[in-house]
Formats: C-alpha cells, structure tokens, sequence
C-alpha cells in the first residue's frame, strides 16, 4: 500500500495543476516585474505604466464605486474579516468532512490563498505601487527645487500668517468660542473640491480628469484614534476622508487624498497638490484650508530651525487663526502617544519607508521644498 500510495496521488496533483485559477498566480512575478521596470525608469513609468494602466483603470473603478455615496472600502475593512473567519471555518469543515478527496480540498484551499494574495498584491502594486515611481510633479510644475536659506523660510511663513489673516477674516461662520465652522455640508464640501481640481486642471492637465467625490468615512472618530486625516485605498479606488476633524482641515484633506487618486502617492507632493489646489478655488474656505495647512508645515520647520523667529510669526496670527490652532491641538491632544496611533504611526511609516519614501511620516512636511520654490517664482 505504502508504494502505491504516490502513485494515486500524482493524478490528484496533475488535477490541481490544471485548474483554470492557476493562471491567477502568473500575475503576482508580472507585476512584480513591472514594478522592477518603474524603480529604474520613471519616463518607463509615466509614459507607459500610468498612461496606459493606472488612467484608464482608477477612471473605471473610481466611476463604478463613486455611485454609492458611502465608503466601499470602509465596508470591506469591517465585514472582510468577518467572511474570512466564515470561508476558513467552512474550509475546515469540508476537509473534515472529505475522506478519499481530503487530497484535493486541501490543496484547492492553500491554491485559493495563494491566488487570492496574488490578486491583492498585483492590484496594489498596479493601482498604487508604481506611482511613486512616476515623475515628480514639480516635472509639471516647472519648479525648480533649491537649498533654501532661513531667511525664505522665515518670509515664507510671514506671507503665509498674513494670508491666512486675511482670509480668516472673510470667514463668515464662526461657533461661540470662535472657532471656524463651516457653512458647507459635507456632501457641499465634497462636490466643491471636486469642482476646485477642475479649475486648476486648465492650468495643470495633469491633475485633469473625472473625479468622484471623496468619500466621508462614518467611523472618522476611530480614524482619529489612529491618528489618521484620510486614507486612499487603490482596490476601491476611493479617497476616504476623516470627518470629523476640525472644519478648516477638511477640505486641505479631501484634496491630498484626490491626488492619490489622480495618482501622485508621494506625501509631500500629494499636501503640496492639495495647497494648490485649495488656494486656486474661489471658495475662501477651500482657500483658507490650504493656506492654513502651508502655513502648519513650514511654522513646523521654521521652529525645528529657529524657535525664537517661529515665535515672531505667532505673534501675527489674528484671533480667529489663534482659535482655529488652539482647538486643533485640544482635538488631536485626546489622541497622540496611544497604543494605537503609534502602532499605526509605526506602521506607516514603515510603508513610506518601503515605497522608497525614505524620510517615512516625516515626508509629509517635505512639502516645503514646493512652497518655498512656488515663493521664489512668485517674488522674482
């Protein structure tokens, strides 16, 4: 019997080699492939990979998932494991239950895995993983990146405290403790930001193209325990938002997580597109939410350079500005140095790491290079 044995199996293995979904394991080496190609070749990358995959397919999945009004992938993160435990615990049953064809259930069930990790990763990889690979948008921006002084940093966030004055003061709600509450729904919020990338897609094609409306995420309270603003999931193709963060941060949000969509994953870029973007809308809440973001970041930098000059900017901001920062550091106070918001900081920030983001979360305030380039162009 024990010599035998082999031998009525081989035909059981030949059956599982034959099976149709076998080809679904092909594209996990494909697109790890492909992505080799993007790493060494950016021109590779944008004119073939973005242009001729990732476009047509985000247009696609992004216009089939944009229907529902809800998040997709919010869903999926909640009930997925639920119908996972329920398909393993099936699985289970079913080899118990099988005798002579135990063989075949086995084997069909570890296939399934492997076919199902290729699936996810191959979508990853090409509905993610290349862009940031891709050229950097300061290709199509026609800034030029330089090593910046103290100084244009310093004047940078003067123009920026004084903008944001200005605008400020053009805020026409405001709740009891004076801090900014928005006049827009959430669903008005979206569609404008929608409308906002229209009008800079005539000065910058890049960012062109059909865009849904990002999707408010219903547990934004556990976001913020994670420390999370949004999240761009590319098997959905949705831009997932954080609601419940302060108001003037929202729209800023909402148009960082458009341009992943639009396929620019790298985070300094990605806060640079949403400054853009924000402060080239007529809508001056849009307009104060960029401003108030540029002006975080590099208030950020400058007081890692300089705390004293940082100080002399502060002195600037008006009341309302002053509210505004004051209640978001009441909000994320609650929050910060969790178990839960570092492990998912960690996490993070080894993914940017991973995706030759080298400088981790800390690539989020990189943005700055942008700006200060933006600056000088406009005070030549």
């Amino acid at each position: 019997m024990k010599e035998k044995r082999p031998n009525q199996q081989l035909p059981k293995f030949r059956q599982l080699l034959r099976l149709k979904r076998n080809f679904f394991l092909l594209l996990l080496p494909i697109s790890f492939l492909l992505l080799q190609f993007a790493k060494r070749s950016s021109y590779f990358t944008e004119n073939v990979l973005v242009k001729f995959f990732y476009h047509p397919w985000s247009l696609f999945l992004s216009t089939i998932t944009g229907i529902f009004p809800f998040s997709l992938a919010e869903i999926i993160i909640i009930v997925g494991p639920l119908l996972l435990a329920i398909l393993l615990i099936r699985f289970l049953i079913h080899s118990i239950k099988a005798k002579e064809d135990r063989y075949i259930v086995v084997g069909k069930g570890i296939l399934n895995i492997f076919c199902g990790v290729s699936i996810v990763l191959t979508l990853y990889i090409l509905g993610c993983g290349i862009n940031y690979y891709r050229y950097p948008f300061s290709y199509y921006s026609g800034l030029t990146i330089l090593e910046s002084s103290e100084d244009e940093l310093y004047e940078l966030c003067v123009s920026l405290a004084l903008r944001a004055n200005e605008l400020r003061n053009s805020i026409p709600s405001v709740d009891e403790s004076g801090v900014y509450d928005s006049t827009m729904s959430k669903k008005e919020l979206m569609l404008e930001t929608k409308r906002a990338y229209q009008q800079i897609s005539k000065d910058y094609p890049i960012l062109s193209g059909r865009y849904p409306a990002a999707k408010p995420i219903f547990f934004s309270r556990v976001m913020s325990r994670m420390e999370l603003t949004g999240i761009f999931i590319p098997f959905t193709m949705e831009a997932n938002v954080n609601v419940d963060i302060p108001d003037y941060s929202i729209a800023s949000t909402v148009c960082h997580e458009l341009a992943h969509l639009r396929g620019f994953m790298r985070e300094d870029e990605a806060n640079y597109i949403a400054y853009l973007v924000c402060t080239s809308s007529d809508n001056v809440e849009l307009k104060y939410s960029g401003v108030m973001q540029a002006l975080i970041v590099t208030g950020n930098e400058l007081y890692d350079k300089n705390k004293e000059r940082y100080r002399e900017v502060r002195k600037l901001y008006n009341e309302g500005v002053y509210a505004d920062l004051a209640d978001n550091s009441a909000y994320w106070s609650e929050f910060e140095n969790t178990a839960i918001s570092n492990t998912v900081t960690m996490m993070n920030d080894t993914y940017l790491k991973a995706n030759s983001q080298e400088d981790g979360v800390q690539s989020y305030g990189r943005m700055v290079d942008l700006l200060l380039a933006e600056y000088r162009e406009n005070n030549k």
